[in-house]
């Protein structure tokens, strides 16, 4: 019996069982509900954290049977192929030291996309089995029919370089994309995804090769050195095919639609295979899928199969199996649309808290007891991790709205120990892509515009809620970076900054002891080898990558020093790496601005710079919001989704207007400007009217006028970036709150209603969905249709210069003369965030000091504990229970003493303290008199008076459970450049 025959019967023996199609774990699937059956192996792919970078993606053997393979070089890519090869089951073995993942971002297979296979009427699923494997059986028996026009050896291609290279000039030239760009001089000759590479294909009559990357992928360079820039590859490529190169970031609809072919490629083919970037997939003239892989190397090596013979049997296969192929093509393309396509409930959906909380289990179920990080198992404890914004945003409302102590726990203990770990940038600020091991040690060291903007949020808001300095140290040194290395002149940020320099990742970053000897004295040598663990074994295969291996009070003990003196040290440390770092040559950065990712950026800008009281960065916020709508717009008021080379193109997709309108609404939180929310509200109705789904409900992906493809997308699943339909609902809550029209609620609850049911499915790939629920469900409709909102989250404040608790005293007032009061030297008012305390939560509390001309009084802290007595602010024991918490005390004026003693440090004038307010649930729907007392001694330049004590009384109403609370003051609370703005 032929190979063929017995590969079909094979198959056709099996045709009734289900496919064994592995998911890689629930943190890489994260985006899609989860999938029975054999978990896969490492790779980078779209979701959030991928399995073991130690072992390769596993191919399928003749009968279908899922196999492993070693692999240990971190830069060789694991075997990845479309033709199956029989290979020896092998264990996975361990290495030394990290390794890099092989594709970039972990991409679930499309069996996930539902919680529901579609069936076999709908995918001719059954029929796809058996022409699937007929199709890898055509393709390997062919290629010993083909001819040699290939050369088919062991040896590295001959790369097209120096000279070569500059022969050679395709159409990517004309492009503005960084990673298109970087493909311009290929001997391969290269089309855009456009009207004029479909035409030619369909004229040629060729297959379709479609290679899909970006600028900050790894194994895309990889790809483009060995395979695209050798000139007999290309010239067989340019032969037999119509090549189209795509950037995945400019053209996420596509990357979607051909993932998800791959995805379902995998599955019916009984992979477990994963997908990632580069992805290489071939297609028909019009645009249906054949088959594909990611990464294919240049030549066959130890059973894994090259580029040059994959292209051998598919041209083979199309010249004696056409129709076979056609007719696999409609099977896959079916299964794509199927895969893509949103089921609408049957029956009507309850929207309830009780959704939310398998959110949280699951999350609890897959946490990192010890080092912190979700996806974690103890089969694999080794895997490597991504932060995932979205699931820490979801556990920061947990703690802070129902006061989960678990959610917290988890939360901080992810944000410490990122911060502490490799993934965050010590020297130069930012984080990472994700870290190659459970330990947060290694990264993968491309840096991502959109990574850093939702992390910076999350931590701002961690500071805002602990008071813990190094929250606020870990938000100032990150917008530095962001401000440093992707901020165009113009306003807007840029997208990624490279893994790779000189060829090698992480160079950039790394540290060796001689870089270390040259860049640091021996005295901060020997504080930087105990704070971040150099000076003995690399934790990194070329240096050692920083991490905290122990605090500064440990290394204070350790090394017998002040702890300030330590702390102080550090800096220092960091400042003269980071001027040392600055000499060496940069990654590469991807200079396209994307509107999605900037109104991330926007968003973390207004919030940090009012939590921060930096109203620099609300000003960078506003410049990077005038750019995007004086720029990246057409002349009827669309948003184009890139700009590069001086020129926006590409019209605008679901998370372009979803992200900046939600970075449009921080804006106006942050200032009060009512452009900001006007803007907002004109944006959002531009969506839904290019997007909305009238029929089917929510939002699709791409504008009703885009070009077709094989299916319009109307993803839910959260992953790396949250999903345009989530951030789309959570927007939808506050323009109700601001505009009072009810119609936006209305929008809000038929996409609640469409997707909610995916979570009981899926419970950690719908994190900012069920965020988005438990916001929606902390609302509540009045008779008229207006919403009632109950948490000061989602509230705008309709009027910002409202002052709704005030109290002023003078301090201890004498009288001079009958019927006259002495001038006080210290005056104080109160004011509060909020109309009606919240029961059950927080609010802030402003106290605001008048010291009088001539006069002032000493600062917390003071200069001199020991000479100075520090400005207190305490509340008088509360007859409901309410707390004063996390003071934030402005830094005093330092004023020198002289030189045997501590430096004064004084406030004089305005002072403003502002703190949290923490109301028991208990206490809802009664009144109480608030009594915040002011300690402080106040002196001139010839006294200093006895400590005194100033009462604000600040009378307050604490909000019924349901009942309707207003954000106000919210200029006060501001920077003070913001109030006037605002005023």
């Amino acid at each position: 019996m032929d190979a063929i025959s017995l590969k079909l019967r094979v198959q056709r023996q099996t045709a009734g069982s289900t496919p064994a199609v592995g998911m890689p774990n629930s943190e890489t699937v994260a985006a899609r509900p989860p999938a029975p059956a054999v978990q896969s192996p490492m790779v980078e792919s779209k979701s959030d954290l991928p399995t073991a970078s130690r072992v390769a993606p596993a191919r399928p053997q003749e009968v279908s049977a899922p196999v492993r393979l070693p692999h240990n070089n971190p830069h060789q890519p694991p075997p990845v192929a479309v033709v199956p090869q029989p290979s020896p089951e092998a264990a996975t073995p361990r290495v030394s030291r990290p390794t890099r993942a092989t594709h970039e971002q972990p991409v679930p297979p499309a069996s996930a996309r539902s919680t529901k296979e579609p069936q076999v009427s709908t995918w001719r699923k059954s029929s796809f089995r058996s022409t699937a494997i007929a199709l890898v059986a055509v393709l390997g028996a062919a290629a010993a029919a083909l001819g040699t026009s290939l050369a088919e050896s062991d040896s590295e291609p001959v790369s097209a370089k120096g000279e070569a290279a500059s022969r050679f000039s395709n159409r990517l030239a004309r492009e503005s994309s960084p990673y298109l760009l970087a493909h311009a001089h290929n001997p391969v000759d290269w089309y855009p995804w456009g009207p004029e590479a479909l035409a030619k294909a369909k004229q040629d009559d060729k297959p379709i090769f479609l290679s899909i990357g970006y600028s900050s992928c790894h194994w895309c360079h990889v790809m483009e050195k060995q395979v695209f820039s050798d000139p007999e590859i290309a010239r067989y490529m340019n032969e037999n095919f119509i090549n189209i190169k795509v950037d995945r970031e400019e053209r996420p609809d596509l990357d979607d639609v051909y993932m998800t072919a791959l995805q379902v490629y995998f599955q019916a083919m009984r992979s477990n295979q994963t997908g990632g970037w580069p992805l290489s997939i071939f297609l028909t003239p019009d645009g249906r899928p054949l088959g594909g892989g990611t990464y294919f190397p240049p030549t066959d090596d130890n059973g894994r199969v090259g580029f040059p013979t994959l292209m051998k049997r598919v041209v083979a296969a199309w010249k004696e199996n056409r129709k076979q192929l056609e007719e696999n093509a409609d099977i896959l393309a079916d299964g794509v649309r199927a895969s893509l396509k949103t089921r609408v409930p049957t029956e009507a959906v309850s929207l309830e808290l009780g959704m939310i909380a398998p959110v949280i289990k699951s999350l609890a179920d897959t946490f990192d007891e010890q080092y912190g990080g979700f996806g974690f198992t103890s089969k694999s404890p080794d895997r490597p991790k991504f932060p995932v914004p979205s699931k820490l945003a979801l556990l920061q409302y947990e703690a802070k709205r129902r006061n989960n102590e678990n959610a917290a726990r988890m939360l901080y203990q992810t944000l410490d120990r990122m911060a502490a770990g490799g993934i965050y940038d010590h020297v130069g600020g930012g984080f990472h892509r994700y870290s190659t091991d459970r330990f947060w040690r290694v990264p993968h060291f491309e840096k991502m515009l959109y990574d850093n903007a939702q992390l910076i949020d999350v931590y701002a808001e961690a500071f805002r809620h602990t008071n813990q300095p190094h929250y606020q140290e870990v938000v100032e040194d990150s917008i530095e970076f962001v401000f440093r290395e992707l901020r165009d002149a113009k306003g807007g940020f840029y997208a990624a900054l490279d893994a790779d320099s000189e060829g090698v990742e992480g160079k950039f970053y790394v540290w060796t002891d001689k870089d270390l000897a040259k860049a640091l004295t021996p005295e901060e040598r020997t504080v930087c080898n105990a704070l971040y663990g150099t000076g003995g074994e690399q934790n990194f295969e070329i240096g050692h990558v920083l991490e905290f291996k122990q605090s500064i009070d440990e290394v204070a003990r350790q090394l017998k020093l002040p702890a300030l003196q330590v702390d102080k040290q550090r800096r220092e440390i960091d400042r003269k790496l980071l001027a040392y770092r600055q000499k060496r040559r940069r990654p590469a950065c991807d200079d396209k601005i994307l509107v999605s990712w900037n109104g991330l950026m926007i968003r973390a800008l207004a919030k940090s710079g009012v939590i921060l009281q930096k109203p620099e960065y609300i000003q960078a916020a506003e410049k990077a919001a005038h750019f995007i709508l004086n720029e990246m717009r057409d002349p009827q008021g669309r948003l184009l989704h890139s700009y590069a080379g001086g020129k926006a193109r590409l019209a605008a997709y679901l998370d372009d207007y979803a992200f900046l309108n939600e970075g449009l609404l921080a804006l106006h939180l942050a200032t009060g400007d009512d452009q900001w929310a006007q803007t907002a509200k004109q944006l959002a109705d531009l969506q839904s009217e290019l997007f909305w789904d009238a029929e089917g409900k929510a939002c699709f992906f791409t504008a009703n006028d885009h070009e077709t493809l094989l299916a319009r997308t109307k993803n839910p699943y959260d992953s790396v970036l949250p999903s345009g339909n989530s951030v789309s609902v959570r927007n939808l809550l506050r323009l109700t709150a601001s505009s009072k029209q009810a119609s936006y609620r209305e929008k809000a609850r038929e996409t609640l209603e469409l997707f909610a049911p995916l979570i009981q499915g899926s419970p950690s790939g719908l994190t900012n969905m069920a965020l988005a629920l438990a916001e929606y469900l902390d609302t509540v409709e009045t008779a008229g249709a207006n919403p009632r909102v109950r948490s000061p989250n989602l509230g705008i404040s309709p009027n910002p210069g409202i002052i709704l608790a005030g109290a002023s005293e003078p301090e201890n007032p004498k009288s001079s003369k009958k019927g006259q009061t002495k001038p006080a030297i210290v005056t104080g008012e109160a004011f509060l965030s909020v109309d009606k305390l919240p029961p059950g939560k927080t609010c802030k509390v402003l106290v605001q000091l008048q010291v009088a001309e001539g006069w002032h009084i000493h600062a917390n802290p003071p200069g001199d504990p020991d000479l100075d007595v520090a400005t207190e602010i305490e509340l008088d024991q509360s007859k409901l229970g309410i707390e004063l918490k996390n003071l934030k005390f402005p830094k005093g004026k330092s004023v020198d003493r002289g030189p045997d003693d501590k430096p004064q440090s004084l406030y004089m004038g305005k002072v403003k303290v502002i703190g949290d307010l923490e109301i028991p649930a208990k206490a809802a729907g009664r009144d109480e008199e608030l009594v915040l007392t002011v300690v402080f001694q106040a002196c001139d330049d010839a006294q200093c008076l006895p400590t005194k004590k100033l009462k604000l009384k600040v009378p307050v109403k604490v909000a019924r459970a349901d009942e309707q609370i207003k954000a106000i003051n919210e200029t006060l609370f501001a920077p003070s450049s913001t109030r006037k703005k605002a005023n």
